[in-house]
């Protein structure tokens, strides 16, 4: 195999390093957006310097130096903050003060749990949360960002440059919140991992399925979390699911790229290192929870999707105890599509009437624009015997989704009802 080019090893301690890196510097700062700035300035003197003087034995610390001293310079120039030149001075010789990433947690790595914090300040929208959260913390480009949640390149660096900017005029700080801002935020980082996730599992639009990469990256930020904060059972939870779900992706999607539902997948295509890095996890909210810290929604969903990890063919899912786990969730994180994943549950549990049931008790309008009402009431009525009326549902499914990989799927399903 070659050796990798020093152009590719400034890419990839990119990838590792950067939130370190950025966290460390905000810290320093106390500017997210000068922080990040001063840390493509390093990665661009390692892609000018590197390729002729070889790739550094410390290449993080040799970052952190090289932003340090360009965090003086920017300083002294503005010829203000002279308190914030004297810390970064005397700083700037310290040994290597970026840690490994497999090494125990320390204060550094604190930094990168504060970013993620910041990142998530509840004066951000929620798309700009996750934007940012990409950005910051998983080392993405804009263009990436952009891709992923299929906007404009331009579109997608204003939301991110208008994000950093409304952090700075809201006086955000690279600090921990306590009590119960600290529940909250926790809340909404774990809600950007997963909104990450999801986009990834199921695109909401565009030619693609399922977008891999985004996914991927969601999982990392989960086991970060989970890292950083090893006493919240509903972290591990947060990282079982996204384990465990994300265990399926390949199998979610045939050779030509085409949608395959979860009872037709090839179950020998499930990445089992991640299905049992799912029940680990799974096992640590477990034992956490077991000395009476509550549990919520991501172990729940974690434990329901345990359930289909350990079922080595369709027909040997527990559907009944899933039916259970949904009703748990049903009061603990109410919501119509809990309520709509409840009526597939209870309709493979007890029978497709039980599933219409649950359906039927939805408030008029529920997730209106979305096509996951009509898709699972026409699974339902299929499987009760019911295909007119379940081919109108799939058609009105596949008019209401705005991914091409799904409407031709709907589509299918709607011409298999009608006998075709």
């Amino acid at each position: 195999m070659p050796e990798a080019s020093p152009s590719d090893a400034v890419v990839e301690v990119w990838r590792r390093e950067a939130p370190l890196l950025i966290a460390a510097l905000t810290r320093l700062t106390r500017d997210v957006a000068l922080a990040e700035d001063l840390a493509q300035d390093a990665f661009v003197t390692a892609l000018e310097q590197w390729p002729a003087t070889g790739v550094p034995a410390n290449p993080a610390a040799w970052l952190m130096t090289t932003a340090k001293r360009r965090a003086i310079d920017a300083f002294r120039r503005a010829d203000t903050l002279r308190r914030k030149t004297a810390e970064l001075e005397r700083t700037a010789g310290e040994a290597d003060p970026m840690p490994d990433l497999d090494a125990h947690v320390d204060y550094i790595e604190d930094d990168v749990l504060r970013l993620i914090f910041l990142c998530c300040h509840p004066a951000l929208t929620p798309e700009s949360r996750a934007a940012l959260t990409l950005r910051m913390v998983g080392g993405l480009t804009t263009t990436e960002i952009a891709r992923g949640f299929l906007v404009p390149d331009a579109t997608m660096g204003q939301r991110i440059s208008r994000a950093k900017r409304t952090l700075t005029e809201a006086g955000a700080e690279l600090e921990l919140p306590t009590g119960a801002d600290r529940t909250a935020r926790l809340d909404d980082v774990m809600a950007v991992v997963y909104l990450v996730f999801n986009e990834g599992y199921a695109a909401t639009a565009g030619d693609d399925w399922t977008r891999p990469d985004l996914a991927a990256e969601a999982i990392r930020l989960a086991r970060m979390l989970a890292e950083l904060t090893p006493d919240e059972p509903e972290v591990h939870g947060l990282q079982a699911l996204l384990e465990l779900q994300g265990s399926r992706l390949t199998a979610r999607t045939d050779t030509a790229g085409r949608p395959v539902l979860l009872d037709d997948q090839d179950r020998a295509r499930w990445d089992q290192l991640l299905i049992r890095r799912g029940l680990a996890a799974l096992g640590r909210a477990e034992a956490i929870a077991a000395r009476g810290v509550p549990v919520g929604r991501y172990y729940l969903q974690a434990a329901i999707a345990a359930e289909h990890a350990r079922a080595t063919t369709p027909a040997a899912t527990d559907w009944p105890r899933i039916a259970r786990l949904y009703d748990v969730l049903a009061d603990a994180a109410p919501g119509p599509v809990v309520e709509v994943n409840r009526a597939v549950a209870h309709g493979r549990a007890a029978g497709p009437d039980a599933g219409l049931a649950v359906l039927a008790a939805l408030p008029p309008g529920a997730l209106a624009d979305s096509p996951l009402v009509p898709s699972v009431r026409g699974d339902l009525l299929d499987r009760a015997g019911r295909g007119d009326e379940a081919a109108e549902e799939f058609a009105e499914a596949a008019r209401r989704t705005r991914n091409a990989g799904e409407r031709a799927l709907l589509e299918q399903r709607a011409a298999s009802a009608r006998g075709e």
